[in-house]
């Protein structure tokens, strides 16, 4: 089916107004703030109808992280929905049953009208799977819980509005900005929170320094500790690292540019998708388990149980944070066959999504050779042909894709194992969002600096 087919029902969804003149980079910080503002007050409001805390099972604050989602408030649901929209749409583009020319602006932009529509349909589910499964405990009656769904849903709804003002207004997207905010919060209130539980300190900093004091420096404090440090060093390298192509623009002898290409080409798109899609999976085994369907496995209480989907697609976070937690999990079977399955499908998975994502957004060497030339850029030495420029971009996009999303996987499954902070996901999400957010606003600078150069590299 081709996607103008749903042109009318596209056409009903409120949106945000593209601006006329793309604001100055002044305002478009401040719509970042407001934006973020809002935002942050959608995680402190509980919804009305909620009869106790909600609750936190170890697989659900993996999906807080991923999703920028704060349970048993108005934010629950985060960027979830939206998340969920994208990965259903780009299953069904890839399959051949939602068709749809990507190079064509009014059929891009219908697409992007129905993920919004998906994403409000994907709210009201979310709500109701958080609500039915008791996460969100309501008080007993059809009523209150459907005035329960309906808040919760909303708050969605409003996440994914957010998101497309900073996407039109702001810096970025909504989506990374959420994220990085609620990850950069938990790692920091991890490592340095000066609170005391049961006698000891919450923050592994406090913790190290207490035990240095008394003689006897705890191994669960240091590890994870130093595990943040290398995977931040090693993804910073990575966000760094990249293949530069030189470009000349028209027949203006000395005038040329470079195309960088960088080694984590998609980003870290795949890892949002792949850690959402097994975070959900742990989410609708309980709910199916509940009306007593449990076709992703067994659960006692919130945790699954050894030789079901759910338990097999439970990220190991921190099954070898330290020396006496590697000898425990090397000698239990079910947890190395837990980590081979894990690594693998996540690894998978993360090249598939990041296949698919440098289709459906125009990143592929055909639509990358035909911005270069739609701008007057060709490759120095080389007729200018957009067939030639797809030859040169070809012998990279295609590999970086693969190599990069495999990587993001691998990076993603090593941080968690080793316990570091914020989880490896989580991680990789910030950094990179937070590099992309300095490139934009630097990019933004230099355009506002010399207007020339937005016509000249397409900006």
């Amino acid at each position: 089916m081709n996607v103008m087919a749903f042109k009318g029902l596209v056409n009903i969804l409120p949106e945000v107004e593209v601006p006329k003149v793309k604001p100055p980079l002044k305002k478009r910080l401040l719509w970042t703030f407001a934006t973020l503002l809002i935002f942050a007050s959608l995680t402190l409001v509980e919804p009305i109808g909620m009869t106790r805390a909600a609750q936190q099972a170890g697989f659900l604050q993996n999906i807080q992280l991923i999703t920028a989602s704060n349970m048993g408030t108005l934010a629950t649901l985060g960027i979830g929905p939206i998340v969920m929209a994208s990965i259903i749409l780009q299953l069904l583009n890839g399959a051949g049953l939602l068709q749809f020319n990507r190079n064509d602006p009014k059929e891009r932009e219908v697409f992007q009208g129905l993920q919004k529509f998906v994403a409000i349909l994907f709210s009201f589910f979310e709500a109701t799977v958080y609500v039915i499964s008791g996460f969100i405990p309501s008080i007993p009656g059809f009523w209150p819980m459907f005035f329960l769904i309906l808040q919760l849903a909303l708050g969605g709804i409003i996440v994914m509005f957010l998101d497309e003002v900073v996407s039109k207004y702001g810096i970025g997207s909504g989506v990374g900005l959420f994220i990085a905010a609620g990850v950069s919060f938990r790692i920091f209130w991890r490592a340095f929170a000066w609170v005391q539980q049961s006698g000891q300190f919450v923050g592994l900093v406090p913790q190290l320094l207490q035990g240095f004091l008394n003689g006897n420096i705890p191994e669960s404090a240091l590890f994870p500790l130093i595990s943040t440090i290398i995977v931040f060093l090693i993804v910073v390298y990575a966000e760094s690292t990249k293949i530069e192509i030189p470009l000349t623009f028209g027949r203006i002898r000395g005038f040329g540019a470079r195309y960088p290409l960088k080694f984590f080409y998609v980003s870290n798109i795949p890892v949002i998708f792949s850690a959402a899609l097994f975070a959900n999976v742990q989410l609708w085994g309980i709910a199916f388990q509940n009306i007593g369907i449990p076709i992703f496995g067994t659960f006692v209480g919130n945790q699954p149980t050894p030789g079901g989907l759910a338990y097999y697609l439970q990220a190991p976070y921190g099954l070898l944070a330290t020396p006496t937690q590697i000898g425990i999990t090397l000698g239990n079977v079910d947890l190395i066959l837990r980590i081979i399955i894990f690594s693998v499908a996540m690894i998978i998975m993360c090249v598939v999504f990041g296949k698919f994502w440098v289709e459906m957004s125009g990143m592929g060497a055909k639509q990358v050779a035909q911005q270069m030339q739609s701008v007057g850029l060709h490759v120095p030495g080389f007729r200018r042909d957009p067939r030639v420029l797809e030859q040169v971009f070809n012998r990279y996009i295609p590999t970086l894709t693969v190599v990069g999303s495999a990587s993001v996987g691998i990076l993603a499954v090593l941080a968690d194992l080793t316990g570091a902070l914020g989880t490896g996901t989580g991680i990789l999400l910030t950094v990179g969002i937070l590099y992309r957010m300095y490139e934009e606003l630097a990019a933004q600078e230099a355009f506002e600096m010399m207007p020339a150069l937005r016509t000249i590299l397409g900006g």
